[in-house]
Protein backbone atom coordinates (compact mmCIF):
# COMPACT_ATOMS: atom_id res chain seq x y z
CA UNK A 1 0.00 0.00 0.00
CA UNK A 2 1.42 3.36 -1.15
CA UNK A 3 2.92 4.79 2.18
CA UNK A 4 1.48 8.08 1.58
CA UNK A 5 -2.31 6.96 2.30
CA UNK A 6 -3.59 6.70 5.22
CA UNK A 7 -3.65 3.34 7.44
CA UNK A 8 -7.54 2.29 6.12
CA UNK A 9 -10.69 2.92 8.49
CA UNK A 10 -14.38 3.01 8.43
CA UNK A 11 -15.78 6.76 8.00
CA UNK A 12 -19.18 6.49 10.31
CA UNK A 13 -20.62 9.60 11.57
CA UNK A 14 -17.89 11.50 9.99
CA UNK A 15 -15.72 10.18 12.45
CA UNK A 16 -12.71 7.51 11.62
CA UNK A 17 -12.51 4.79 12.87
CA UNK A 18 -11.23 1.21 13.78
CA UNK A 19 -13.56 -1.88 13.31
CA UNK A 20 -15.69 -2.81 15.70
CA UNK A 21 -14.39 -7.39 14.95
CA UNK A 22 -10.83 -5.75 14.46
CA UNK A 23 -9.08 -5.92 10.82
CA UNK A 24 -8.92 -8.60 7.88
CA UNK A 25 -6.57 -8.94 5.33
CA UNK A 26 -6.26 -7.78 1.46
CA UNK A 27 -4.30 -9.44 -0.73
CA UNK A 28 -2.70 -8.66 -3.96
CA UNK A 29 -3.95 -10.93 -6.57
CA UNK A 30 -0.51 -10.82 -8.24
CA UNK A 31 1.80 -11.30 -5.78
CA UNK A 32 -0.43 -13.45 -3.05
CA UNK A 33 1.11 -10.39 -0.87
CA UNK A 34 -0.81 -8.57 2.00
CA UNK A 35 -1.40 -4.82 0.81
CA UNK A 36 -3.03 -3.24 3.94
CA UNK A 37 -5.12 -4.70 6.69
CA UNK A 38 -8.62 -3.29 6.64
CA UNK A 39 -11.48 -2.92 8.97
CA UNK A 40 -13.84 -5.96 9.63
CA UNK A 41 -16.75 -4.03 11.02
CA UNK A 42 -19.12 -5.36 13.39
CA UNK A 43 -23.06 -5.93 13.11
CA UNK A 44 -22.42 -2.53 15.57
CA UNK A 45 -20.82 -0.80 12.67
CA UNK A 46 -23.18 -1.56 10.77
CA UNK A 47 -26.22 -0.21 12.38
CA UNK A 48 -24.44 2.52 13.46
CA UNK A 49 -23.83 4.05 10.28
CA UNK A 50 -26.85 3.79 9.13
CA UNK A 51 -27.98 5.50 11.97
CA UNK A 52 -25.62 8.07 11.22
CA UNK A 53 -27.12 8.34 7.62
CA UNK A 54 -30.38 8.70 8.67
CA UNK A 55 -29.57 11.61 10.72
CA UNK A 56 -28.24 13.65 7.92
CA UNK A 57 -31.06 13.10 5.75
CA UNK A 58 -33.04 15.94 6.93
CA UNK A 59 -30.48 18.78 6.25
CA UNK A 60 -28.50 17.47 3.41
CA UNK A 61 -31.75 16.53 1.62
CA UNK A 62 -32.55 20.71 2.39
CA UNK A 63 -29.07 21.66 0.72
CA UNK A 64 -29.04 23.70 -2.68
CA UNK A 65 -28.57 21.68 -5.43
CA UNK A 66 -25.55 24.01 -5.99
CA UNK A 67 -23.85 23.41 -2.56
CA UNK A 68 -23.92 19.64 -3.60
CA UNK A 69 -22.77 20.20 -7.10
CA UNK A 70 -19.79 22.36 -5.25
CA UNK A 71 -18.57 19.33 -2.83
CA UNK A 72 -18.94 17.02 -5.66
CA UNK A 73 -16.79 19.37 -7.88
CA UNK A 74 -13.99 19.65 -5.13
CA UNK A 75 -13.85 16.13 -4.30
CA UNK A 76 -12.95 15.42 -7.41
CA UNK A 77 -10.40 18.06 -7.55
CA UNK A 78 -8.73 16.19 -4.60
CA UNK A 79 -8.95 12.91 -6.06
CA UNK A 80 -7.12 14.09 -8.98
CA UNK A 81 -4.63 15.56 -6.27
CA UNK A 82 -4.27 12.14 -4.88
CA UNK A 83 -4.26 10.13 -8.20
CA UNK A 84 -0.14 10.04 -7.52
CA UNK A 85 -0.74 7.96 -4.08
CA UNK A 86 -3.79 6.54 -5.04
CA UNK A 87 -3.08 4.21 -8.25
CA UNK A 88 -0.85 1.84 -7.22
CA UNK A 89 -2.79 0.66 -4.18
CA UNK A 90 -5.89 0.42 -6.31
CA UNK A 91 -3.51 -1.54 -8.63
CA UNK A 92 -2.58 -3.83 -5.86
CA UNK A 93 -5.63 -4.53 -4.48
CA UNK A 94 -7.07 -4.96 -7.61
CA UNK A 95 -4.52 -6.46 -9.90
CA UNK A 96 -5.48 -4.43 -12.57
CA UNK A 97 -2.49 -4.28 -15.24
CA UNK A 98 -0.72 -0.47 -14.49
CA UNK A 99 -2.11 0.55 -17.79
CA UNK A 100 -5.96 0.21 -16.64
CA UNK A 101 -5.35 1.32 -13.06
CA UNK A 102 -3.99 4.68 -14.12
CA UNK A 103 -5.95 5.36 -17.06
CA UNK A 104 -9.21 3.99 -16.29
CA UNK A 105 -9.60 2.04 -12.32
CA UNK A 106 -8.37 5.81 -10.92
CA UNK A 107 -9.32 8.88 -13.33
CA UNK A 108 -13.08 7.47 -14.21
CA UNK A 109 -13.45 8.15 -10.76
CA UNK A 110 -13.35 12.11 -11.28
CA UNK A 111 -15.43 12.04 -14.10
CA UNK A 112 -18.59 10.39 -12.57
CA UNK A 113 -18.44 13.03 -9.93
CA UNK A 114 -17.93 16.05 -12.17
CA UNK A 115 -20.57 14.62 -14.00
CA UNK A 116 -22.90 14.31 -11.04
CA UNK A 117 -21.82 17.81 -9.84
CA UNK A 118 -23.67 19.17 -13.10
CA UNK A 119 -26.20 16.45 -12.54
CA UNK A 120 -26.95 18.29 -9.20
CA UNK A 121 -27.89 21.45 -11.22
CA UNK A 122 -30.33 19.68 -13.47
CA UNK A 123 -34.37 20.45 -12.86
CA UNK A 124 -36.00 17.90 -11.13
CA UNK A 125 -39.55 19.30 -11.99
CA UNK A 126 -41.41 17.54 -14.87
CA UNK A 127 -44.60 19.96 -15.81
CA UNK A 128 -48.09 18.47 -16.64
CA UNK A 129 -50.48 20.15 -19.03
CA UNK A 130 -53.19 21.88 -16.80
CA UNK A 131 -56.76 18.67 -17.02
CA UNK A 132 -60.24 20.60 -17.11
CA UNK A 133 -61.75 18.37 -14.31
CA UNK A 134 -65.88 18.50 -13.80
CA UNK A 135 -67.21 18.59 -10.36
CA UNK A 136 -67.61 15.29 -8.30
CA UNK A 137 -68.80 14.28 -4.75
CA UNK A 138 -64.91 14.08 -4.17
CA UNK A 139 -64.45 18.11 -5.04
CA UNK A 140 -65.44 21.17 -7.04
CA UNK A 141 -64.11 20.74 -10.40
CA UNK A 142 -62.03 23.65 -12.27
CA UNK A 143 -58.70 23.85 -14.21
CA UNK A 144 -56.37 21.62 -12.25
CA UNK A 145 -52.95 22.28 -12.73
CA UNK A 146 -50.24 19.74 -11.68
CA UNK A 147 -46.32 18.98 -11.87
CA UNK A 148 -44.17 15.56 -10.86
CA UNK A 149 -40.85 16.25 -9.22
CA UNK A 150 -37.87 14.31 -8.01
CA UNK A 151 -37.53 13.92 -4.15
CA UNK A 152 -34.48 12.41 -2.26
CA UNK A 153 -35.07 8.35 -2.03
CA UNK A 154 -33.93 8.50 1.52
CA UNK A 155 -30.56 6.48 2.95
CA UNK A 156 -29.16 4.47 -0.02
CA UNK A 157 -26.91 1.75 0.84
CA UNK A 158 -24.29 1.69 -1.94
CA UNK A 159 -22.62 -2.26 -2.17
CA UNK A 160 -20.04 -1.71 -4.99
CA UNK A 161 -18.57 -4.69 -7.10
CA UNK A 162 -14.21 -5.22 -7.14
CA UNK A 163 -13.87 -5.38 -10.63
CA UNK A 164 -14.02 -1.27 -10.60
CA UNK A 165 -14.33 -0.51 -7.00
CA UNK A 166 -13.78 2.90 -6.91
CA UNK A 167 -15.41 3.69 -10.18
CA UNK A 168 -18.36 1.87 -9.51
CA UNK A 169 -18.91 3.46 -6.06
CA UNK A 170 -18.74 7.13 -7.85
CA UNK A 171 -21.51 6.24 -10.11
CA UNK A 172 -23.45 5.24 -7.27
CA UNK A 173 -22.49 7.40 -4.99
CA UNK A 174 -22.20 11.12 -6.94
CA UNK A 175 -25.83 10.40 -8.36
CA UNK A 176 -26.71 9.98 -4.90
CA UNK A 177 -25.54 12.97 -2.78
CA UNK A 178 -26.44 15.28 -6.04
CA UNK A 179 -30.48 13.99 -5.35
CA UNK A 180 -30.08 14.88 -1.76
CA UNK A 181 -29.59 11.61 -0.65
CA UNK A 182 -26.98 10.38 2.13
CA UNK A 183 -25.04 7.15 1.41
CA UNK A 184 -23.74 3.64 3.20
CA UNK A 185 -20.97 2.76 0.97
CA UNK A 186 -19.94 -1.17 1.97
CA UNK A 187 -17.05 -2.02 -0.84
CA UNK A 188 -16.62 -5.71 -2.17
CA UNK A 189 -14.49 -7.21 0.70
CA UNK A 190 -11.56 -8.07 -1.74
CA UNK A 191 -10.53 -4.46 -2.47
CA UNK A 192 -12.17 -1.67 -0.17
CA UNK A 193 -9.06 0.57 -0.28
CA UNK A 194 -9.61 2.71 -3.09
CA UNK A 195 -13.25 3.23 -1.84
CA UNK A 196 -12.18 4.18 1.36
CA UNK A 197 -9.86 6.74 -0.36
CA UNK A 198 -13.31 8.18 -2.23
CA UNK A 199 -15.12 8.50 1.44
CA UNK A 200 -12.30 10.17 1.69
CA UNK A 201 -11.89 13.01 -0.63
CA UNK A 202 -15.85 13.36 -0.02
CA UNK A 203 -15.84 14.03 3.44
CA UNK A 204 -12.46 16.47 2.94
CA UNK A 205 -14.26 18.51 0.56
CA UNK A 206 -17.22 19.31 2.98
CA UNK A 207 -19.86 16.60 3.06
CA UNK A 208 -21.08 16.96 6.06
CA UNK A 209 -21.22 14.52 9.35
CA UNK A 210 -23.65 11.42 8.41
CA UNK A 211 -23.94 12.44 4.70
CA UNK A 212 -21.44 9.98 3.75
CA UNK A 213 -20.38 6.74 5.72
CA UNK A 214 -18.33 3.59 4.85
CA UNK A 215 -18.29 0.40 6.03
CA UNK A 216 -16.33 -2.70 5.31
CA UNK A 217 -16.30 -6.46 6.37
CA UNK A 218 -16.04 -9.75 4.51
CA UNK A 219 -18.76 -11.25 6.52
CA UNK A 220 -22.35 -11.96 5.48
CA UNK A 221 -24.15 -10.93 8.71
CA UNK A 222 -22.58 -7.03 9.02
CA UNK A 223 -23.42 -7.08 5.41
CA UNK A 224 -27.20 -8.02 5.69
CA UNK A 225 -27.34 -5.66 8.30
CA UNK A 226 -26.98 -2.81 5.70
CA UNK A 227 -29.68 -4.43 3.51
CA UNK A 228 -32.48 -5.32 6.53
CA UNK A 229 -31.59 -1.83 8.76
CA UNK A 230 -35.05 0.10 9.36
CA UNK A 231 -33.18 3.65 8.30
CA UNK A 232 -32.15 2.29 5.40
CA UNK A 233 -34.32 3.34 1.96
CA UNK A 234 -32.53 1.97 -0.89
CA UNK A 235 -30.38 -0.54 -2.06
CA UNK A 236 -27.80 -0.14 -4.78
CA UNK A 237 -25.93 -3.15 -5.62
CA UNK A 238 -23.82 -4.11 -8.62
CA UNK A 239 -22.35 -7.64 -8.23
CA UNK A 240 -23.75 -11.39 -8.86
CA UNK A 241 -27.14 -12.25 -9.48
CA UNK A 242 -26.96 -14.97 -6.50
CA UNK A 243 -26.23 -12.05 -4.24
CA UNK A 244 -28.57 -9.89 -6.00
CA UNK A 245 -31.31 -12.19 -5.33
CA UNK A 246 -30.52 -12.28 -1.57
CA UNK A 247 -30.57 -8.79 -1.21
CA UNK A 248 -34.01 -8.41 -2.84
CA UNK A 249 -35.66 -11.28 -0.46
CA UNK A 250 -34.16 -9.24 2.31
CA UNK A 251 -34.84 -5.57 1.14
CA UNK A 252 -38.60 -6.86 0.06
CA UNK A 253 -39.87 -7.30 3.38
CA UNK A 254 -39.83 -3.81 4.05
CA UNK A 255 -40.09 -2.37 0.36
CA UNK A 256 -36.82 -0.83 0.22
CA UNK A 257 -36.36 0.90 -3.93
CA UNK A 258 -33.61 -1.36 -5.19
CA UNK A 259 -30.98 -0.75 -8.15
CA UNK A 260 -29.39 -3.94 -9.38
CA UNK A 261 -27.09 -4.56 -12.00
CA UNK A 262 -26.06 -8.14 -11.98
CA UNK A 263 -24.41 -10.82 -13.72
CA UNK A 264 -24.14 -10.71 -17.78
CA UNK A 265 -23.40 -13.31 -20.47
CA UNK A 266 -23.26 -11.09 -23.93
CA UNK A 267 -23.75 -12.68 -26.63
CA UNK A 268 -21.60 -11.80 -29.70
CA UNK A 269 -23.28 -11.90 -32.98
CA UNK A 270 -21.28 -12.07 -35.77
CA UNK A 271 -23.24 -12.14 -39.39
CA UNK A 272 -21.95 -13.59 -42.73
CA UNK A 273 -21.38 -9.92 -43.79
CA UNK A 274 -19.42 -8.67 -40.66
CA UNK A 275 -15.80 -6.96 -40.29
CA UNK A 276 -14.59 -10.07 -39.20
CA UNK A 277 -11.57 -7.85 -38.16
CA UNK A 278 -13.44 -5.78 -36.31
CA UNK A 279 -15.69 -8.50 -34.59
CA UNK A 280 -12.57 -10.40 -33.52
CA UNK A 281 -10.86 -7.12 -31.77
CA UNK A 282 -14.19 -6.62 -30.10
CA UNK A 283 -14.21 -10.53 -28.70
CA UNK A 284 -10.63 -9.83 -27.34
CA UNK A 285 -11.66 -7.25 -24.83
CA UNK A 286 -13.02 -10.01 -22.68
CA UNK A 287 -9.71 -11.49 -22.58
CA UNK A 288 -7.67 -8.19 -22.54
CA UNK A 289 -9.68 -5.72 -20.19
CA UNK A 290 -8.91 -6.95 -16.69
CA UNK A 291 -8.99 -10.16 -17.38
CA UNK A 292 -12.61 -11.11 -18.61
CA UNK A 293 -13.77 -9.63 -15.42
CA UNK A 294 -16.05 -7.54 -16.82
CA UNK A 295 -19.73 -7.95 -16.50
CA UNK A 296 -20.56 -6.96 -20.06
CA UNK A 297 -17.91 -8.76 -21.71
CA UNK A 298 -18.25 -10.24 -25.19
CA UNK A 299 -18.23 -13.64 -23.80
CA UNK A 300 -20.14 -15.79 -26.12
CA UNK A 301 -18.87 -15.59 -30.13
CA UNK A 302 -22.05 -16.32 -31.80
CA UNK A 303 -20.61 -16.98 -35.34
CA UNK A 304 -22.16 -17.54 -38.58
CA UNK A 305 -20.67 -21.21 -40.03
CA UNK A 306 -19.54 -19.30 -42.93
CA UNK A 307 -17.05 -17.11 -40.86
CA UNK A 308 -16.05 -19.75 -38.27
CA UNK A 309 -12.83 -20.77 -39.40
CA UNK A 310 -12.23 -17.13 -40.43
CA UNK A 311 -13.28 -15.82 -36.79
CA UNK A 312 -11.50 -18.71 -34.67
CA UNK A 313 -8.51 -18.31 -36.43
CA UNK A 314 -8.59 -15.04 -36.11
CA UNK A 315 -8.57 -15.50 -32.32
CA UNK A 316 -6.16 -18.06 -32.45
CA UNK A 317 -3.76 -15.96 -33.86
CA UNK A 318 -4.32 -12.61 -31.89
CA UNK A 319 -3.78 -14.47 -28.74
CA UNK A 320 0.13 -14.91 -29.01
CA UNK A 321 0.11 -11.10 -28.87
CA UNK A 322 -1.44 -10.55 -25.16
CA UNK A 323 1.20 -11.29 -22.76
CA UNK A 324 0.06 -12.64 -19.59
CA UNK A 325 2.05 -11.85 -16.37
CA UNK A 326 3.00 -9.00 -14.07
CA UNK A 327 0.53 -6.08 -13.66
CA UNK A 328 3.01 -3.46 -13.35
CA UNK A 329 4.59 -4.72 -16.55
CA UNK A 330 3.73 -2.02 -19.02
CA UNK A 331 3.96 -4.54 -22.02
CA UNK A 332 1.09 -6.81 -19.85
CA UNK A 333 -2.17 -7.05 -21.02
CA UNK A 334 -3.87 -9.64 -18.69
CA UNK A 335 -3.00 -9.73 -15.17
CA UNK A 336 -4.51 -12.03 -12.48
CA UNK A 337 -8.23 -12.67 -11.62
CA UNK A 338 -8.93 -11.09 -7.73
CA UNK A 339 -8.15 -14.57 -6.00
CA UNK A 340 -7.77 -18.02 -5.68
CA UNK A 341 -10.60 -19.44 -5.22
CA UNK A 342 -12.15 -17.51 -7.98
CA UNK A 343 -9.46 -18.53 -10.23
CA UNK A 344 -10.33 -22.49 -9.74
CA UNK A 345 -14.05 -21.42 -10.41
CA UNK A 346 -12.76 -20.35 -14.05
CA UNK A 347 -10.79 -24.10 -14.47
CA UNK A 348 -13.47 -25.80 -13.31
CA UNK A 349 -15.89 -23.77 -16.11
CA UNK A 350 -13.67 -24.81 -18.85
CA UNK A 351 -12.94 -28.07 -17.66
CA UNK A 352 -16.84 -28.63 -17.82
CA UNK A 353 -16.77 -27.06 -21.08
CA UNK A 354 -14.57 -29.66 -22.27
CA UNK A 355 -16.45 -32.69 -20.41
CA UNK A 356 -19.65 -31.68 -22.03
CA UNK A 357 -17.84 -31.50 -26.04
CA UNK A 358 -16.20 -28.29 -26.55
CA UNK A 359 -12.75 -28.18 -27.68
CA UNK A 360 -9.84 -25.82 -25.98
CA UNK A 361 -8.22 -23.99 -28.96
CA UNK A 362 -6.35 -21.12 -27.15
CA UNK A 363 -5.29 -21.62 -23.47
CA UNK A 364 -7.15 -23.62 -21.06
CA UNK A 365 -3.92 -24.38 -18.86
CA UNK A 366 -2.79 -22.53 -15.81
CA UNK A 367 0.21 -19.81 -16.59
CA UNK A 368 3.87 -21.66 -14.98
CA UNK A 369 3.87 -18.44 -12.59
CA UNK A 370 5.58 -18.44 -9.44
CA UNK A 371 2.44 -16.16 -7.54
CA UNK A 372 -0.42 -14.68 -8.56
CA UNK A 373 -4.39 -16.15 -9.51
CA UNK A 374 -4.08 -16.24 -12.91
CA UNK A 375 -5.75 -17.57 -16.19
CA UNK A 376 -5.09 -17.66 -19.50
CA UNK A 377 -6.88 -16.41 -22.32
CA UNK A 378 -8.82 -19.31 -23.25
CA UNK A 379 -11.09 -20.03 -26.34
CA UNK A 380 -13.70 -22.93 -26.86
CA UNK A 381 -14.81 -23.39 -30.00
CA UNK A 382 -17.92 -25.86 -30.47
CA UNK A 383 -19.91 -24.89 -27.80
CA UNK A 384 -23.81 -26.02 -27.34
CA UNK A 385 -25.95 -23.12 -26.70
CA UNK A 386 -27.47 -25.08 -23.52
CA UNK A 387 -24.10 -26.47 -22.12
CA UNK A 388 -22.88 -25.04 -18.58
CA UNK A 389 -20.16 -22.77 -20.14
CA UNK A 390 -22.60 -20.68 -22.58
CA UNK A 391 -25.20 -20.44 -19.79
CA UNK A 392 -23.03 -19.26 -16.88
CA UNK A 393 -21.22 -16.28 -16.33
CA UNK A 394 -17.41 -16.84 -16.08
CA UNK A 395 -16.30 -13.34 -15.26
CA UNK A 396 -12.70 -14.66 -16.62
CA UNK A 397 -10.89 -14.72 -19.81
CA UNK A 398 -12.59 -17.48 -21.59
CA UNK A 399 -14.70 -17.10 -24.75
CA UNK A 400 -17.05 -19.37 -26.17
CA UNK A 401 -17.86 -19.88 -29.94
CA UNK A 402 -21.22 -21.18 -31.25
CA UNK A 403 -22.31 -21.27 -34.25
CA UNK A 404 -25.63 -20.26 -36.48
CA UNK A 405 -26.71 -21.00 -39.90
CA UNK A 406 -29.50 -17.98 -40.28
CA UNK A 407 -30.71 -15.15 -38.33
CA UNK A 408 -33.52 -16.88 -36.43
CA UNK A 409 -31.15 -19.07 -34.71
CA UNK A 410 -28.71 -16.27 -33.73
CA UNK A 411 -31.46 -14.62 -31.94
CA UNK A 412 -32.55 -17.61 -30.23
CA UNK A 413 -29.40 -18.56 -29.14
CA UNK A 414 -28.62 -14.64 -28.01
CA UNK A 415 -32.00 -15.05 -26.28
CA UNK A 416 -31.32 -18.39 -24.39
CA UNK A 417 -29.83 -17.24 -21.11
CA UNK A 418 -30.86 -16.20 -18.25
CA UNK A 419 -29.25 -13.25 -18.39
CA UNK A 420 -29.62 -9.95 -20.49
CA UNK A 421 -27.47 -7.81 -19.51
CA UNK A 422 -25.42 -6.57 -22.89
CA UNK A 423 -25.42 -8.08 -26.43
CA UNK A 424 -23.83 -6.99 -29.76
CA UNK A 425 -24.11 -7.60 -33.31
CA UNK A 426 -21.84 -7.33 -35.98
CA UNK A 427 -22.99 -7.33 -39.42
CA UNK A 428 -22.32 -4.87 -42.82
CA UNK A 429 -26.37 -4.57 -43.19
CA UNK A 430 -27.21 -1.82 -40.79
CA UNK A 431 -31.04 -2.26 -41.48
CA UNK A 432 -30.36 -5.93 -40.13
CA UNK A 433 -28.42 -4.75 -37.43
CA UNK A 434 -31.29 -2.76 -35.98
CA UNK A 435 -33.87 -5.11 -36.90
CA UNK A 436 -31.83 -7.71 -34.91
CA UNK A 437 -31.05 -5.35 -31.78
CA UNK A 438 -35.33 -5.13 -31.30
CA UNK A 439 -35.69 -9.10 -30.88
CA UNK A 440 -32.44 -9.09 -28.21
CA UNK A 441 -33.84 -9.56 -24.27
CA UNK A 442 -30.80 -7.26 -23.25
CA UNK A 443 -30.61 -4.02 -21.53
CA UNK A 444 -27.80 -2.91 -23.86
CA UNK A 445 -26.60 -3.89 -27.38
CA UNK A 446 -23.39 -2.42 -29.20
CA UNK A 447 -23.76 -2.80 -33.17
CA UNK A 448 -20.53 -2.92 -34.74
CA UNK A 449 -18.63 -1.77 -31.47
CA UNK A 450 -17.62 -2.54 -27.69
CA UNK A 451 -18.07 0.80 -26.74
CA UNK A 452 -19.89 2.52 -24.62
CA UNK A 453 -21.93 5.86 -24.55
CA UNK A 454 -22.42 6.94 -20.50
CA UNK A 455 -25.23 8.97 -21.09
CA UNK A 456 -27.32 6.26 -22.06
CA UNK A 457 -29.31 4.22 -19.53
CA UNK A 458 -27.20 1.26 -18.15
CA UNK A 459 -29.03 -2.27 -16.77
CA UNK A 460 -30.25 -5.51 -17.39
CA UNK A 461 -33.59 -7.99 -18.05
CA UNK A 462 -34.30 -10.93 -16.96
CA UNK A 463 -31.63 -12.62 -14.28
CA UNK A 464 -29.38 -9.55 -14.86
CA UNK A 465 -30.69 -7.12 -12.85
CA UNK A 466 -33.60 -4.06 -12.17
CA UNK A 467 -33.54 -0.40 -12.27
CA UNK A 468 -31.06 1.98 -14.97
CA UNK A 469 -28.32 3.91 -14.17
CA UNK A 470 -26.25 5.90 -16.36
CA UNK A 471 -25.89 10.22 -17.23
CA UNK A 472 -29.12 11.63 -16.62
CA UNK A 473 -30.85 8.50 -15.69
CA UNK A 474 -28.31 7.84 -12.52
CA UNK A 475 -30.35 10.92 -10.92
CA UNK A 476 -33.41 9.35 -11.38
CA UNK A 477 -32.72 5.63 -9.72
CA UNK A 478 -31.80 7.83 -6.83
CA UNK A 479 -35.22 9.83 -6.32
CA UNK A 480 -38.77 9.24 -5.51
CA UNK A 481 -41.40 10.83 -8.24
CA UNK A 482 -43.78 13.21 -5.74
CA UNK A 483 -46.95 14.72 -7.94
CA UNK A 484 -48.15 18.23 -6.92
CA UNK A 485 -51.63 19.68 -7.66
CA UNK A 486 -53.62 22.70 -7.30
CA UNK A 487 -56.86 24.12 -8.45
CA UNK A 488 -56.36 27.19 -10.97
Amino acid sequence: MSESLPQPQMLIGGEWVDGGDGTYDIVNPATEQIVAPVPQASVADSAAACAAAADAFDEWSRTSPAHRAAILDAAADLWDERTEAIVPTVQAETGATIRVASQMQVPSVAHRLRRYARGALESNLLPAPPAEMPTTPLAPGGLIGGLARRQPVGVVTCITSYNFPAVNAAGKVGPALAMGNPVVIKPAPQDPIGVIELARVLHDAGCPPGVVNVVTTDQIPQSEELVANSAVDMISFTGSTGVGQRIGAVAGGSMKRLLLELGGKGACIVFEDADVDAACKGAMSTWAFHSGQICTSPTRLVVHSSKLDEVVGGLEMASGFLKVGDPLDSKTMVGPVITGTHRERVEGLIQTAVDEGGEVVVGGERPDMETGFYVVPTLINGVAPDSTIAQTEVFGPVISVISFDDEEEAISIANSTEFGLYDYIFSGDTERAMRVSRRLRTGNVGLNTVQRNGELPFGGFKQSGVGRDGGSYGLHAYSELQSVVWNG
